[in-house]
């Protein structure tokens, strides 16, 4: 039995040197039916000034392939000391949420701030709480991503955060990669994360004499069949989002494709 095709998505963020309609012709190309798009130019931008939306979404059908997550930076500036700023970041959050409404989008990535300062928490909270309720009326999820030098990183902060906003449309984008670069027990993590998942994307790595370095998919540290066995039991419907950060070891072309048949081996 295969995992269905539909529940897997693919990251463009390694070919940003692209413009997105080469990316997405690309990812079609793999094998594709679905991309999460990376959240800058030349990918994406919800100031109408530099991206046609229309144009992108055109592009997107004709491919074949359906945008399903914007891989955004909203709401770094939630945690600035200036009103006017949070204001904006809220603005530009809402921009991006109709955006994604429009392209049909099942979530959008945001960042909770731009730091692991937990005195940051208590003023992203309203932000948050704010951006979670409009999001939920236009049926969006908002998933900071597991990262080092984010609060989305340490654990216990990012399910503080979670708990605080308390909306199922606000939670964590799940990263076991990143949390295993950044020294953190991925699957530890995964059982404080599970009540606040809200998307995720996989790629793998390992530690080899003291360096972490990434890997094709299967060939790491990461357990790819627990990660998938764990979010499928806890009831995770969004997609699994394949994230291709290899490029200098094997071309794009040439490995992602067997990513896409290995991963499908999962269902």
């Amino acid at each position: 039995m295969t995992l269905d095709i539909m529940r897997i998505s693919t990251c463009t963020y390694p070919v940003r040197d692209k413009d997105a309609e080469t990316a997405l012709a690309l990812m079609a190309k793999a094998g594709f039916k679905k991309v999460d798009l990376w959240g800058n130019m030349p990918h994406f931008s919800a100031n109408p000034a530099q991206m046609d939306i229309a144009k992108l979404q055109a592009a997107a059908e004709k491919l074949g392939v359906k945008i399903a997550n914007l891989g955004t930076y909203c709401g770094a500036k939630f945690a600035s000391e200036k009103e006017a700023e949070q204001e904006a970041a809220l603005a530009d959050m809402k921009a991006t949420i109709d955006i994604a409404a429009k392209l049909g989008c099942r979530s959008i990535r945001v960042r909770p701030g731009e730091s692991e300062d937990r005195a940051i928490i208590d003023r992203l909270v309203p932000y948050y709480k704010k951006s979670a309720e409009y999001a939920a009326q236009k049926n969006v999820y908002l998933g900071m991503e597991n990262h080092k030098g984010s609060l989305a990183g340490i654990p216990d902060a990012c399910v503080g955060l979670c708990a605080k906003v308390h909306s199922r449309h606000f939670g964590v984008l799940y990263e076991p990669c990143n949390l295993l670069h950044s020294g953190v027990d991925y699957k530890q993590a995964f059982r404080k994360f599970a009540p606040y998942i809200v998307h995720m994307h996989l790629k793998d790595g390992r530690e080899r004499d003291g360096k972490f370095a990434r890997c094709m998919l299967g060939e790491g540290d990461v357990d790819v069949r627990w990660v998938v066995d764990n979010l499928n039991g806890i009831g995770y419907k969004g997609d699994f989002a394949l994230e291709y950060e290899i490029c200098d070891l094997v071309p794009i072309e040439v490995g992602l494709p067997k990513w896409l048949e290995y991963f499908r081996t999962f269902g």
